[in-house]
């Protein structure tokens, strides 16, 4: 036997460990994400909360905050958080992701599947934290709006259009601070400061029309959460506009990784 075949055994544990730590990784920081996300905006919507009509801003505020925590605390996975960044590093041409996991369906199915358990598990938390305020609040929408996005005009052509569009900026500018060539694989290669301010900025700038969900975990599973709680007075979740925040940021990253193909070496 040579030396090649009796170390495969121990790169095939290698790479079962590093895909285990990047799944971890990827539940805590996801659902790090969403727990602060959720609930600055559990904060701002549910009445007798003492940042109660806060404004969007606020919102913004939190939310690129919320990103910055969740990338502090999986930086060994890359930080993806999403769904949208992992298809779009996939779509620029990267052949390895956080911790030296190489890109193949396993690893993309391992990111893709954490960062939605972890979505979950933060949105039920929030549930738990603001419990008392979910009962006193009267407005169902004003429930589902902590957990999932709405549009502030229902045209299910043009939501897809924003959702596409803000999801775009944030994996191309990711990509272009050298998250996919470099083989850093995420948000971490972005750093956790620079990808808050993106977040907010995005936010601020392209979040009026839909909320921004820019992260298909970061909706579905939240909305998931929402309609399985026995939360008071909840009403329904929704599920025909479901579509928009998942399909809209995964064209977005996509779209993202190619372009970048093709513009970052002129632009940089």
């Amino acid at each position: 036997m040579s030396s090649a075949q009796r170390c495969a055994p121990d790169e095939g544990r290698s790479q079962v460990d590093n895909l285990g730590v990047v799944f971890l990784s990827e539940v805590v920081g996801t659902a790090m994400l969403v727990l602060l996300g959720c609930g600055v905006v559990a904060n701002v919507a549910l009445i007798k909360n003492k940042g109660f009509n806060g404004g969007f801003l606020m919102v913004n505020i939190g939310w690129g905050f919320a990103v910055f925590s969740g990338v502090i605390v999986a930086y060994n996975s890359g930080a993806h958080l999403n769904p949208a960044v992992t298809l779009g590093l996939v779509a620029n041409g990267a052949t390895e992701f956080g911790s030296g996991v190489p890109v193949n369906p396993v690893s993309v199915i391992t990111y893709i599947a954490a960062e939605f358990l972890g979505a979950i598990i933060g949105a039920a938390i929030v549930w738990l934290a603001y419990k008392q305020h979910f009962d006193e609040e009267p407005d169902p929408g004003n429930k589902l709006g902590v957990f999932s996005t709405g549009p502030a005009i229902r045209s299910y052509g043009w939501n897809l259009v924003t959702e596409i569009i803000g999801t775009f900026v944030l994996v191309f500018v990711v990509i272009a601070f050298g998250g996919g060539r470099q083989g850093e694989g995420g948000l971490a290669a972005l750093g956790a400061l620079p990808v808050a301010i993106l977040v907010i900025a995005i936010g601020a700038s392209l979040g009026g029309p839909t909320g921004y969900a820019i992260n298909p975990a970061r909706d579905l599973g939240p909305r998931i959460v929402h309609f399985l709680l026995p939360i008071k007075g909840k009403g329904g979740s929704d599920w025909s506009y479901s579509w928009v925040p998942v399909v809209g940021p995964v064209i977005g990253g996509l779209l993202a990784g190619w372009s970048a193909l093709f513009l970052l070496p002129i632009l940089t």
